[in-house]
């Protein structure tokens, strides 16, 4: 077993029995190629077979010593504990070296959020005058009445909109599908743009057909398209804060978070795997927590 043949069966490995989305695959290759680079330099004759953990702390050191951030190197401790696990699975190695191996601690950013009002003010500076600005607004609105990634949004189909019961199906990270409730409002500008600036397209590609929002050449919208978008939108309302479409996001949770949703209805909407990732938001709202202590912790009732 050399490296090329490994690292080539391990991307396939991804693709098929993880369903791993593909920007964790293209980045979990790349990552596993950097072992490759640094073993081929500093331990020409060790193939994967023979890594142990000491290899694996030199390569840590080295990408230390190269300057790269704590979340690419906790990235690629997670890549290579993948890949590990993979040749263990295929009865390549007996046992995994990323057993003991730990990548830096990472501090939990607390992620920028827009006041309702702020996103009210970065709705109405959208000009509605023009086809791209009706496009916009329907797509910032999907953004914050559900809380999408900016690839589901773009990603969004059709076929997938279910406006009488008031819900999308969206296709998340690892292609795992999830029911979103959609408000009336975002459904009101994503009507306005089907049922007139899309539907008066004459040169929608036929790849694209069954895709909600489009580019001007009839063709899905690049993730890049919609960050723009936002970017312009954010400065027209005169908000200063580091606006993108992750933050439609953000504020979605934290305000449903802010009203007293249970955080695993979150959870379920948002498409995090783990609950944990959803907790973030948790301590945004301090106020809400603590009058939620004082109600119900049973050392803080009232006696009646």
């Amino acid at each position: 077993m050399n490296w090329e043949s490994s690292i080539q069966a391990f991307k396939g490995y991804m693709l098929l029995e993880r369903a791993f989305s593909e920007n964790t695959i293209d980045a979990y290759h790349r990552d596993v190629r950097r072992l490759y680079e640094f073993m081929t330099l500093q331990f020409p004759d060790v193939g994967p077979a023979q890594v142990d953990t000491n290899h694996l702390q030199a390569f840590l050191v080295w990408l230390y010593e190269l300057g790269l951030g704590s979340r690419t190197q906790a990235r690629m401790v997670s890549a290579l504990k993948t890949f590990f696990k993979y040749l263990l699975l295929e009865d390549l190695i007996d046992q995994a070296p990323t057993e003991l191996l730990e990548g830096p601690k990472l501090a939990r950013a607390i992620p920028e959020v827009l006041e309702p009002e702020e996103i009210q003010r970065l709705m109405e500076a959208i000009d509605l005058s023009t086809n791209h600005g009706v496009r916009d607004r329907a797509i910032m609105e999907v953004l914050y009445a559900c809380g999408l990634r900016v690839s589901e949004v773009v990603g969004l189909k059709l076929t997938n909109i279910f406006s009488d019961v008031g819900f999308i199906r969206v296709l998340g990270k690892g292609n795992k599908e999830r029911i979103v409730p959609i408000g009336p409002e975002a459904l009101k500008h994503v009507h306005l743009y089907i049922e007139g600036v899309r539907r008066g397209m004459l040169n929608i590609h036929a790849d694209y057909e069954n895709i909600v929002f489009l580019n001007r050449r009839g063709k899905a919208l690049s993730r890049v398209s919609v960050f723009t978008a936002v970017k312009k939108a954010a400065a027209r309302a005169g908000i200063s804060k580091k606006v993108s479409p992750h933050t439609f996001r953000h504020s979605f949770a934290t305000h449903l978070v802010e009203g007293g949703a249970d955080l695993k209805a979150v959870q379920d909407m948002l498409g995090h795997e783990s609950i944990i990732t959803t907790e973030i938001y948790t301590h945004l709202d301090t106020d809400y927590l603590r009058e939620t202590i004082l109600s119900f912790h049973p050392r803080n009732q009232r006696k009646k």
